[in-house]
């Protein structure tokens, strides 16, 4: 049994932000991170393009990101949150520069603002093309420094921790608590009951609930998998942004992004033949917003029965390229590809979840005393489709937010401590930790194989209909294997990986007019 007065399920910006406020503003408050990989594997280390920022008030201003966010939103923002991140930005983007990370600067001292689709100016600051990763080095350098934060990797939780867990107690399903969580230690294969004040979901998207996608292999949904269970409120699950230009591979799995920023920076999108034709779907050309280029490319690849297109950089600044995306020069160069002479092959592939677990301004849950920030969340700021570059920015905006709320519930002290002490261990009646993963990666590949092929950009009621059919059949797999005691890593993302496939499906359905990122060629 562990017990903490805060517990953080996540560590990237989201989490280790959210820790470090709490922890620096009530140094006696022990906070407990836990992270199912190792410290550093997080969605935001993948972050490439930056972070969206009003710095320059002399072209950019409040005004002019807001309404970036909300057309990208596509009537769908809750405008109080956009307004709240947009002007709340600038204060949180200088704590994160005040605790180590570093950003790219013009030669005269300026920020060097990147520009991507569906921002009207360049406002977005990066560290070349590997913003994520700097940010998360910086912040677990400050975690290392603060004494009361203890972060546990390789622990996976298994179950949030509610009344539904506590035997003999009646309790409202409208008015729940959470008290902690039950966490597997991967390296003990041990179930660890930690028990909590508060708790803080930060646990990234759900990428891998298609076969082809720019997050990492962590990015399976838990946390929305394991809000769902506990019976949390979560909405807007069909609003899933497919990145336009994912680098092509015959493999399944994490594609490499190339950046936004690219096509910011110049590139143009080609057919396999060399022609353009995105002057075909919008004004914008390739600075219109993801939606509408990856069902663009979408469309080109169907038309044509390509398997890609093709993103052109060869007539860009050579210099000034390798400034910014060296990253992604090299790792095209060892996929045998030279940016400034080859057509580089190219394919949407699901990248970011706008919706998730449903939080107020505070990022505090429909559960009491369970936060959320970051992707896993609905924040009301995406809407219908995030713009680009803005979930950095939404995760050190509501992980401040949700630190000060936290922070004052712990001062209040009004928790329930007789439920706390009433918390049972984890039942492990017969419970082994599976080493068998052929029938667990055969069901994942299914789920994954049929949310690709009928759940994807372009969407119809006859496809939703069969993916629910599929997906039921998978769900009872999944429950009997689960039944049987054999419990892993895999198996609860699994199990997660099913409840966010039945909620975009579902919420798909429900949903009855194309807006942003959601498109059903039913509708109109």
């Amino acid at each position: 049994m562990l017990v903490t007065d805060v517990l953080v399920i996540g560590s990237g910006i989201s989490g280790l932000s959210y820790a470090i406020k709490v922890a620096q503003k009530l140094p006696e408050t022990q906070i407990t991170i836990v992270t199912k990989a190792d410290d550093e594997e997080s969605n935001t280390k993948y972050a490439q393009g930056g972070v969206a920022v009003v710095t320059d008030f002399e072209n950019d201003s409040f005004q002019k990101h807001i309404e970036d966010t909300l057309r990208a939103g596509d009537g769908l923002c809750n405008r109080e949150a956009v307004e709240i991140v947009v002007k709340e930005g600038p204060i949180r983007f200088r704590e994160i520069v005040e605790w180590g990370a570093q950003f790219d600067k013009s030669d005269v001292g300026t920020y060097d603002l990147g520009r991507e689709g569906g921002h009207t100016e360049n406002r977005v600051v990066h560290h070349k093309d590997i913003t994520g990763y700097e940010i998360e080095r910086a912040l677990l350098a400050v975690v290392e420094k603060t004494p009361n934060i203890e972060l546990l990797t390789h622990h996976y939780v298994i179950d949030l921790i509610t009344e539904h867990h506590i035997d003999g107690e009646e309790f409202d399903r409208d008015k729940l608590n959470c008290f902690g969580a039950y966490v597997l230690d991967v390296k003990s294969e041990e179930i660890k009951r930690i028990t909590s004040k508060i708790t803080l979901m930060a646990t990234g998207g759900c990428g891998h609930v298609y076969k082809n996608t720019t997050n990492p292999e962590i990015a399976t949904g838990d946390g929305i998998g394991l809000a769902h269970r506990a019976k949390a409120k979560i909405s807007n699950m069909e609003f899933i942004q497919f990145h336009p230009t994912a680098l092509y591979s015959h493999i399944s799995g994490q594609l490499f992004l190339i950046s936004e920023a690219v096509r910011g920076f110049g590139a143009k999108l080609l057919t396999r033949d060399g022609k353009p034709f995105m002057h075909k779907y919008d004004e914008r050309e390739e600075l219109a917003s993801r939606d509408i280029v990856a069902r663009a490319i979408d469309n080109e690849m169907k038309l044509r029965g390509d398997d890609y297109v093709c993103l052109d950089c060869r007539n860009l600044d050579q210099e000034k390229f390798l400034e910014h995306f060296p990253n992604i020069y090299e790792k095209c160069k060892e996929e045998g590809l030279d940016m400034f002479k080859d057509l580089i092959p190219v394919v949407p592939a699901s990248h970011y979840l706008c919706g998730g677990i449903e939080v107020d301004l505070d990022g505090q849950s429909t559960i009491q005393n369970m936060f959320a920030v970051g992707e896993c969340t609905n924040t009301g700021l995406h809407g219908a489709n995030r713009l680009a570059s803005n979930s950095l920015l939404e995760a050190m905006v509501f992980g401040h937010r949700a630190a000060i709320k936290t922070v004052e519930l712990l001062k209040e002290n009004i928790f329930r401590f007789d439920l706390i002490d009433l918390v049972p261990e984890w039942k492990d009646e017969g419970l082994s930790v599976t080493k068998e993963m052929v029938l667990l990666n055969y069901l994942k590949k299914q789920l994954q194989i049929m949310m690709s092929d009928l759940v994807s950009i372009v969407r119809s009621n006859e496809r939703l209909e069969l993916a629910k059919v599929r997906e039921e059949e998978i769900y009872r797999s999944v429950k009997e294997i689960y039944k049987m005691n054999l419990l892993s890593p895999q198996l609860s993302e699994l199990r997660n990986l099913v409840s966010v496939a039945w909620l975009i499906i579902i919420q798909s359905q429900e949903r009855k007019e194309n807006r942003g990122a959601f498109f059903n060629k039913d509708l109109k």
